[in-house]
C-alpha cells in the first residue's frame, strides 16, 4: 500500500498516509496534524510491545524447539506464528526511532521499504495461523477421524508454507517504494494520495480476504464448538481437555481479533471513505493512530495463547527451566564459579 510522497505546493495542505492507513496533516501553518501526538505515542507504545513481544515470543520459539521430534501439528502453526510475531517486534525499534526524530528516517531505503512489509506480513499471517489453529482444535474436537489424514506434521509444515507464500505475495507491493528526501528530512511510511481510489481499492481486498472470511470462519467455529459442548452432558477426560483447549483457543483468538484486529480494520476503511484534502478529521487520525498500535499488539498476547493452548507447552517450559536452572546450579561449585570468571576476563 505504500506509495512515495509527491510533493505539493507550500501553500498546499500536504496531507501524508502511513502504512495503517492514516492521514495527517503535515502542514506546519495548519491545525490540522497529529505529528506532536505520533511522536509521544508511537516510541513508548512500540518499545513496549517490542520488549514484551520479543521476550514472549523469542523464549516461546525456544521452547517450541527444545522437544521438536515430539511435536504435534498445533505446536507447528503456534511455532510459525511466534515466528511472524519475532521479526515483526525486530523491527519496532526502528519504527520508534522515526518518530522520536520527528519523522525522520536515518536507516536508508532498503530498511524503509522492509517496514511496511513486516507489518502486513505479521498481521495477516497471525490472523491465518489463528483462524487455521481455531479451526484445527475444532476439527480434533468434533470430528478426530476426519482430521487424522491432515494432521500430520508435515501436512501442517506445508499449510504453514503456502500461507507465507500466499501472504508475502500479496504483500510485495510494499517493497515498490521507499524512502524519499523532504528538505532535511528523510520521509519514510509515507503514501502518496493522489492514489486514493487504489487504496481503498486494495482496503477493501485485504478487509474482505485478509479479516472477514477468517473472522467468519473464527466466529463459525466458536459457535460449533459451544453447541458440541452442550450436547456432550458429562464427557470421558480426555474428551473433555480437548474440548476445553478447543474452546480456549477460540476464545483467545476470537479476543486477539476483535481487540487488536476489528478496529484497525474499521478505522482503517472509514478513514479511506470519508477523508478529503480540505477535511480535517484529528480524532479520527488519532484514532487510526491508536488502533495501529493495537494491532501491534497482537504479537504481546499471542503467548497467553501458546501457554494455556498449546500441546504440552506448560510441561515443555517448566522441563526447559528446570533444566537451565540445574545448570546453573551445577555450576556453583568452586571450580566452575572459577571457570566462569576466567571466561569473563
Amino acid at each position: 500500500m505504500e506509495r512515495k510522497l509527491m510533493s505539493l505546493p507550500p501553500s498546499t495542505s500536504m496531507p501524508e498516509m502511513e502504512p495503517n492507513g492514516t492521514f495527517s496533516s503535515n502542514n506546519s501553518n495548519g491545525n490540522c496534524t497529529i505529528e506532536n501526538f505520533k511522536k509521544d505515542f508511537y516510541p513508548t507504545v512500540y518499545l513496549i510491545i517490542f520488549v514484551w513481544g520479543t521476550l514472549g515470543n523469542g523464549f516461546s520459539i525456544y521452547v517450541f524447539l527444545q522437544s521438536y521430534k515430539k511435536s504435534t501439528s498445533v505446536n507447528v502453526f503456534m511455532l510459525n506464528l511466534a515466528i511472524s510475531d519475532f521479526l515483526f517486534t525486530s523491527t519496532l525499534p526502528f519504527r520508534a526511532d522515526y518518530y522520536l526524530r520527528g519523522s525522520n528516517w536515518i536507516f536508508g531505503d532498503l530498511a524503509c521499504r522492509i517496514m511496511s512489509y513486516s507489518l502486513y506480513v505479521n498481521m495477516y499471517s497471525s490472523i491465518y495461523f489463528l483462524t487455521v489453529l481455531s479451526i484445527v482444535r475444532f476439527l480434533a474436537t468434533v470430528h478426530p477421524f476426519r482430521l487424522l489424514h491432515v494432521a500430520s506434521i508435515r501436512s501442517a509444515w506445508t499449510l504453514c508454507g503456502i500461507i507465507w507464500i500466499l501472504i508475502m505475495a500479496a504483500a510485495v507491493v510494499l517493497l515498490n517504494n521507499g524512502s524519499e528526501r523532504k528538505g532535511s528530512a528523510v520521509l519514510c511510511l509515507e503514501l502518496n494520495i493522489n492514489k486514493i481510489v487504489k487504496l481503498q481499492t486494495m482496503n477493501y481486498v485485504a478487509l474482505v480476504i485478509g479479516f472477514l472470511l477468517p473472522f467468519c470462519m473464527l466466529s463459525i467455529c466458536y459457535l460449533l464448538i459451544i453447541r458440541a459442548l452442550l450436547k456432550v452432558e458429562v464427557p470421558e477426560l480426555g474428551l473433555r481437555v480437548s474440548h476445553k483447549k478447543a474452546l480456549i483457543t477460540i476464545i483467545i483468538a476470537l479476543i486477539i481479533f476483535l481487540l487488536c484486529f476489528l478496529p484497525y480494520h474499521i478505522l482503517r476503511t472509514l478513514h479511506l471513505l470519508v477523508w478529503k484534502v480540505e477535511i480535517c478529521e484529528e480524532k479520527l487520525h488519532k484514532a487510526v493512530v491508536i488502533t495501529l498500535a493495537l494491532a501491534g499488539a497482537n504479537s504481546c498476547l499471542n503467548p497467553l495463547l501458546y501457554y494455556f493452548a498449546g500441546e504440552n507447552f506448560k510441561e515443555k517450559l517448566r522441563s526447559t527451566l528446570r533444566k537451565d536452572h540445574l545448570q546453573e546450579t551445577k555450576c556453583s561449585i568452586p571450580v566452575c564459579t572459577w571457570l566462569k570468571k576466567e571466561t569473563q576476563v
